[in-house]
């Protein structure tokens, strides 16, 4: 077990879970760390930077309307047998890029997901349970915020694994022109980190 570990589970049963659930609590810090150590690298690559870009471009003349539709229709294939909008981003080149960055975090990654402009998914590893984050402190408090926005999310205990678990939100930027383009949702395995 490492420093961090020691430390972040010394501070758990020294001041008990309800008080590090705050997403001020001692895992922002190793959070963040991890983020800019092991995903900032791959958040400029061409797969990533060219599928926002082009969604983007897409969805540019789309109302609200329009991405009420869309989620609505997401939600309801997220329970249904055949998945046609839900396959096509689980199978495109960004959805399978982030899939094997998250195979090689070693179980540190429980997810990852990039969104547009207007909060709609690009591409992910995992099905997500909507279609449209852009209502969501995830991307209100990155993408909203700014080109070097992050945003560290509460402490949460995943109910199928038994873990705890992190979503950090940062800005995704076109390297070209320093815009801020999008934004990327890393869930974060707090036991493993």
């Amino acid at each position: 077990m490492n420093r961090i570990s020691i430390a972040l589970l010394t501070t758990v049963f020294a001041i008990g879970l309800p008080a590090i659930a705050s997403a001020e609590g001692p895992h922002v810090a190793p959070v963040k760390a991890y983020v800019a150590d092991n995903v900032d690298g791959w958040l400029d690559d061409p797969v990533v930077i060219e599928a926002v870009k082009a969604q983007n471009a897409a969805h540019a003349g789309i109302t609200q309307a329009d991405i009420d539709a869309m989620d609505g229709k997401w939600r309801e294939e997220t329970g249904a047998s055949s998945k046609p909008m839900i396959d096509e981003v689980l199978t495109n080149e960004l959805s399978a890029f982030l899939k094997e960055r998250k195979e090689e975090s070693g179980g540190l990654i429980s997810e990852v997901f990039v969104m547009d402009n207007k909060g709609l998914n690009v591409g992910q590893s995992d099905v997500t349970s909507d279609y449209w984050q852009g209502d969501e402190a995830k991307f209100e408090k990155s993408f909203g915020a700014g080109a070097d926005a992050v945003f560290v999310d509460e402490i949460e205990e995943d109910e199928s694994s038994q873990t705890l678990q992190s979503q950090v939100s940062k800005t995704v930027v076109d390297p070209q022109s320093g815009e801020a383009i999008g934004a990327v949702t890393v869930g974060i395995n707090v036991d493993n980190l």
